[in-house]
Parts: structure tokens; C-alpha cells; sequence
């Protein structure tokens, strides 16, 4: 099965996989949280979705809320938040894990890739992003402190969609 393939629910709890929310567009998978201190970084994701969208890209956010608890809310509350705080129209998933014995099967296969330094497994925190090309394959893998707007992601982001 590709990553295409499996099995999602949005936030508002509709059936979906990624290529029936992206069709053949490139996609930037994200965990995110409403109470981290890298919750900023929806200020990044929603200029990428800007800058890109047009081109065959978008983001898709997964609320997690394995990291010290930092995504608490209902799905109510975190698309309030999303939308009231920093103007998210790009896909958000409902709430899933990315680690442990109840990892949600996207993310048993995301985290088999490794990054850039030839690390797979565990997500490592809060807004970990995954790049996927219009192959269903993922192309890039950036860890949490990397910034949307990074060199690395946004030249990514180009071949990606080129």
C-alpha cells in the first residue's frame, strides 16, 4: 500500500487518505501542537501552503498530543485555534499518535525514512515534517527545530514541485 493509500481521518472526522486531500500534489506532513514552544512554526506552514499551493503542494497537520501533552483539545478547539491564531486552510488530520505501540500506520512509515543525517525511527518532538513527492514517496525528512521557511525544506519544497 502507498502512503497515498492509507487510511485518515480529518479533523472533522471524514474518511480520507492523502491522495484523495493532495491528488498528485507534493505534501509536507506535520505533527503539530497548540501549547508547544514551536508552535509558531503554523506561521511558516501556512506561507509555504501560500507561496506553493498554486504549484502542486500543500501541508497536512496531524495534531499529536504524545509530546508533554501539548495538543490537549478537542477537535474543535484545535481548528478554532488553527484558523482564529494563524489562518491554517491546509488539511489537518484528527488527533494520532507518531510513537509507540499505537503509531498511527502513516506514521509507521514515515519514520522508516531517515533525515539528512541518515537517522530513522521516532519522531523526535512537535512539528517534525515529512515531504512526500507527487510519487507517493517521501523525499525529505526534516526534524522539529528545523523552521518551515529553512533553506533546506523550501529548496526541497522546489524539486518537489518542479
Amino acid at each position: 500500500m502507498s502512503l497515498r493509500e492509507i487510511q485518515l481521518r480529518t479533523l472533522s472526522g471524514e474518511s480520507a487518505t492523502l491522495g484523495e486531500l493532495a491528488g498528485d500534489r507534493a505534501v509536507l506532513v506535520v505533527n503539530v501542537a497548540s501549547r508547544c514552544g514551536l508552535t509558531p512554526q503554523y506561521a511558516g506552514l501556512v506561507r509555504l501552503q501560500e507561496r506553493y499551493g498554486e504549484r502542486g503542494f500543500t501541508v497536512v497537520g496531524v495534531p499529536c498530543n504524545q509530546f508533554a501533552g501539548q495538543e490537549p483539545g478537542s477537535a474543535e478547539q484545535i481548528q478554532q485555534f488553527c484558523a482564529a491564531t494563524y489562518g491554517v486552510d491546509f488539511p489537518l488530520l484528527e488527533k494520532a499518535e507518531v510513537n509507540g505501540a499505537g503509531r498511527h500506520p502513516l506514521y509507521q512509515e514515515l519514520t522508516a525514512v531517515p533525515d539528512a543525517e541518515g537517522e530513522a525511527g521516532d519522531v523526535q518532538w512537535n512539528f517534525e515534517k515529512f515531504l512526500i513527492g507527487r510519487d507517493g514517496e517521501v523525499v525529505a525528512r526534516f526534524r522539529p527545530r528545523t523552521e518551515p521557511e529553512d533553506p533546506a525544506v523550501t529548496e526541497a519544497i522546489e524539486k518537489a514541485v518542479a
